[in-house]
């Protein structure tokens, strides 16, 4: 049995959706604020603390759901239901809705929130809204969400074909760029819902690292500092423009 829980720990380690250090106000935080109905997530419960206990968090209209998911050691015990991988769990869940709280709510699984999403150490306030959950007993109200992304990157012209550096601000589908980080006000807000792609640009040579938002009215580009930076850029608006 050691073995087959071995085997099932690294299983659930190398899941695209498993978020080994997220806690329950984060998550909450990562699904109300990146989220739409049925993004759901995996992560260690909060609630036991002991290994091979999990929390399946799910967003579910205008709350975050958990539900306690446990491994014997030969299966998956979910509420009263048992399920011999995690998969079949999930694919019984994407068919069959859950039913979360104490108000009722209805939810399909339908979206896995993948870990590499880069969520840097940015705040801002809203209020957490999590309802009664199977998972974990403290059901407390938080002023506490993560944005996706801040950073200076260098903005080619539209007119005058020249580089100038700007403060770029990624919240939910809306990407923003001030003059100054201190600004209050945008030079301009992209509408990322009206973004037909994100990727890499090698045509702007010698300048390194440039990447392109091509809307239907003009195509941006922008240089980024380094090549990771650049990557993290494109993987988080792209993952918004999938959703």
């Amino acid at each position: 049995m050691e073995q087959d829980s071995m085997s099932c720990y690294e299983d659930i380690e190398n899941l695209e959706f498993f978020h080994p250090n997220l806690t329950r106000h984060t998550a909450e935080s990562m699904l109300l604020q990146n989220g739409t109905d049925g993004t759901y997530l995996l992560r260690p419960s909060s609630k036991t603390g002991k290994h091979w206990e999990y929390a399946l968090s799910v967003k579910c209209d205008k709350s975050v759901k958990h539900f306690n998911v446990s491994w014997t050691g030969t299966e998956f015990q979910f509420g009263h239901g048992t399920f011999k991988s995690l998969q079949d769990l999930l694919t019984h869940f994407s068919n069959q809705p859950l039913i979360g709280g104490e108000s009722g709510q209805l939810v399909l699984l339908c979206r896995p929130y993948p870990r590499d999403i880069a969520e840097p150490d940015l705040y801002e306030e809203v209020t957490v809204h999590a309802e009664l959950s199977t998972a974990d007993a403290n059901n407390t109200t938080s002023g506490f969400s993560i944005n996706s992304k801040e950073g200076f990157l260098t903005k080619l012209g539209n007119y005058c074909k020249t580089w100038r550096t700007r403060w770029f601000l990624l919240q939910k589908n809306e990407l923003k760029y001030y003059k100054e980080k201190t600004d209050k006000s945008p030079i301009r807000v992209l509408d990322l819902n009206t973004c037909r792609e994100c990727s890499q640009d090698n045509s702007k040579k010698p300048k390194p690292f440039v990447f392109r938002l091509v809307f239907d009215w003009r195509t941006f580009y922008m240089s980024a500092s380094s090549e990771q930076d650049m990557k993290e850029w494109i993987n988080v608006i792209t993952w918004r423009l999938n959703r």
